[in-house]
């Protein structure tokens, strides 16, 4: 990865998407780790760059990915791990908790041990289970061999051996000991989310009562939504104290469904993530999810024996640049649900998430058809093409 640090900076001349509304004509300073100032009118002193009316955005905050650049979170190797946060740091992703599919609880405890120090030293914030306790009805790219019931004992065992690094934990509320399991994580100060699911309404009403407030994934499996029974869609989508995830592709969710979503959700409560694999930024091919076989093509991940989605190739600026031009919604729902919310969410936005005084200088700098062109990761330029200081 290329880095350049650079101190006392002030970005010129940009679109400043900030929380209160945008500075048409801004500039935003940056010293040291963070941002020392944001405004219009004379900018202050420093090495100034005018960025000729671009886009400045915060740096993208994704919950869901499983790797990037031909790496995988999943494969127990330090080394591949650092080139998927590599990979998606160059398109915009400041913020990055590495997601887990579906094991053996011993391999999951393997993988936990592999992404410690990145998680310690904050390359990572933090691990995602995606599974094992999810519906084998449901199970899309996840080997049903492995799925089990949530029971407390396995739960606790994973807890420890993550060392606090577990922020999220996806599962089935319908399997046996689930109700309890959402408890079991909340109290643990873990996100419960809801996912690969085959439950009924009342079965998920139950669950967001016991504590879960995220949707994984939303549509994407789960029982899709019908008219006389909602299922898992209708009430997390509905329900004021869930956040749902949408895989903005234009792939996994079209874009008519991801605008209606996205608009009843609202943009405090909808979050873009990428649910990407380890071929996202590489070429087509055949590739590894977990223990399963994914051939890529045309961008598009299935898995090799039936053609199930398995993940995707997406990175977080085509995300935000799939709703804006794709779903038809504004850039300040892209900003919300790209970097805002996830980090409210996170529980992080006291350092990240927004364009404010004091906060990280993560930075994504846009042109015109929203694609990057500079990014800062506290105060320092990464990626393959910095804008040049």
């Amino acid at each position: 990865m290329i880095v350049t640090r650079t101190d006392d900076l002030v970005l010129t001349g940009g679109r400043i998407h900030c929380p209160d509304g945008t500075l048409e004509t801004g500039w935003l300073s940056v010293s040291g780790e963070r941002i020392s100032g944001v405004g219009t009118g004379t900018p202050p002193a420093g090495t100034h760059l005018d960025l000729a009316g671009a886009h400045v955005v915060p740096g993208f905050v994704d919950l869901h990915c499983h790797g990037g650049g031909g790496g995988s979170f999943t494969s127990a190797d330090a080394d591949e791990a650092a080139t998927a946060i590599a990979t998606h740091r160059r398109h915009g992703t400041t913020t990055l908790m590495a997601s887990l599919v579906s094991a053996p609880p011993d391999e999951l405890a393997g993988q936990l041990a592999a992404l410690a120090e990145l998680v310690a030293d904050e390359e990572l914030a933090g691990v995602h289970l995606e599974g094992p306790f999810i519906a084998r009805a449901r199970c899309g790219a996840h080997d049903p061999s492995v799925l089990r019931d949530p029971e407390p004992g396995v739960i606790d065992a994973l807890l420890e051996a993550g060392r606090g690094n577990i922020r999220m934990v996806t599962l089935a509320p319908e399997l046996t000991g689930g109700i309890k399991a959402v408890r079991q994580l909340v109290d643990a100060g873990v996100i419960a989310a809801i996912g690969h699911t085959d439950a009924v309404a009342d079965q998920v009403r139950a669950a967001v009562d016991a504590g879960a407030t995220v949707a994984t994934h939303l549509f994407n499996g789960m029982r899709p939504l019908h008219h006389r029974e909602p299922g898992p869609i209708g009430v997390l989508l509905d329900d004021e104290r869930v956040t749902v995830e949408l895989i903005c592709d234009l792939v996994h969710v079209h874009p008519d469904v991801l605008r209606l979503a996205a608009r009843h959700a609202g943009r405090s409560r909808t979050v873009l993530v990428t649910d990407a694999m380890s071929a996202t930024d590489v070429a087509d091919g055949r590739y590894r999810l977990g223990s399963l076989d994914v051939e890529v093509s045309g961008g598009v991940a299935t898995l090799a024996d039936n053609g199930s989605l398995a993940g995707s190739t997406l990175t977080m600026d085509a995300a935000f640049r799939n709703l804006v031009h794709g779903a038809g919604l504004g850039i300040t729902d892209a900003v919300a649900a790209t970097a805002t919310h996830p980090a409210l969410l996170l529980g992080i936005d006291g350092e990240t998430g927004s364009l404010r005084q004091g906060l990280l200088a993560d930075v994504v700098v846009l042109d015109d058809d929203l694609r990057v062109t500079g990014v800062l990761r506290r105060g320092t330029w990464v990626g393959g093409a910095p804008v040049p200081v």
